[in-house]
């Protein structure tokens, strides 16, 4: 079997537009998944040039909370984008059964775990735990995602792409204007000026800097002590970007749409904006004194 670059010629049905496709072909026991990105197509035939691409494990780590109504089909939809993606639930003992379900899914599929958790311990905590549980898993990329289908499965495989030339993918709802539907006019504004608040004050070079959908690699969760991690909720998204940048890992945004399944009503409480409000000062001051006395990362 030759390695490097080959060219194959095939047939291809269907546009194309220059996007790569995915191949797999076996040499013995041995399963080899190529990248082939097409030159010309036709409706007869294709030259296409193929990189020989290793299949590395991809972890989505999905924190749920009474959500027995999406997770069948959301396990479904995850897996069938690419071969290598696994799924880590992490329930917190939610009262309509959902750990149940999720128990059910892993026992007849090997590629969905399950971690139960003994009730809400918060979205921080939970993604805290799964990343370390997928890393023990030996996950060589790691995807933050919602279970309630606000965060689109088919976006995985863009992910995917995007992460081999950076160290953390964040799926952007402001990158090409606003792509959110559903979402009050009151949230949405607040969402915008929370992005643009923490960017004035931290400097982060991120137009969505509470986005929950992103993938990050590997070397990247190791790079951040988790154990320091102490934010929840949208200020958990704030604090993983700041470390990411302060760690000098470069960060890229992909265009997302962002679906609210709840319609009109917002999950952002009071107490969730004041303890954003208070961390960008926390990180900043606190990046300010790690610089000063020459110290590692600190809890906030």
């Amino acid at each position: 079997m030759p390695t490097g670059n080959v060219t194959l010629r095939f047939p291809w049905r269907g546009g194309c537009g220059g996007r790569p496709i995915e191949l797999e072909c076996r040499q013995g026991t041995r399963l080899l998944t190529f990248m082939a990105v097409p030159l010309y197509c036709s409706d007869n035939s294709t030259v296409n040039t193929l990189r020989k691409k290793p299949r590395l494990k991809t972890i989505v780590v999905i924190p749920t909370y009474n959500e027995r109504d999406n997770i069948i089909r959301l396990a479904g939809e995850v897996l069938s984008q690419h071969p290598s993606i696994r799924i880590l639930f992490v329930d917190d003992n939610s009262p309509d059964g959902t750990g149940a379900i999720a128990d059910e899914l892993a026992a007849n599929d090997e590629r969905i775990q399950v971690i139960h958790r003994p009730g809400k311990l918060g979205l921080g905590s939970a993604y805290c735990d799964g990343f370390k549980v997928a890393l023990g898993m030996g996950a060589d990329y790691l995807i933050e995602m919602d279970a309630d289908f606000s965060h689109d499965p088919t976006v995985l495989p863009v992910f995917l792409e995007a992460i081999q030339d950076c160290d953390l993918v964040i799926g952007s709802r402001y990158l090409n204007g606003v792509s959110v539907v559903n979402w009050p006019i009151r949230r949405l504004m607040l969402s915008v000026f929370a992005s643009l608040y923490t960017r004035m004050i931290t400097g982060l070079p991120v137009k969505d800097c509470t986005s929950g959908f992103k993938c990050f690699r590997r070397s990247t969760i190791e790079a951040i002590d988790l154990d320091t991690v102490g934010s929840d909720g949208y200020s958990f998204q704030i604090e993983m970007n700041y470390r990411c940048m302060e760690k000098g890992l470069k960060i890229v945004e992909v265009p997302i749409i962002f679906i609210d399944r709840h319609a009109g009503s917002s999950k952002m409480s009071k107490k969730i904006v004041r303890e954003a409000i208070l961390l960008v000062w926390k990180l900043k001051l606190g990046s300010l004194m790690r610089r000063l006395l020459g110290k590692g990362q600190v809890r906030v």
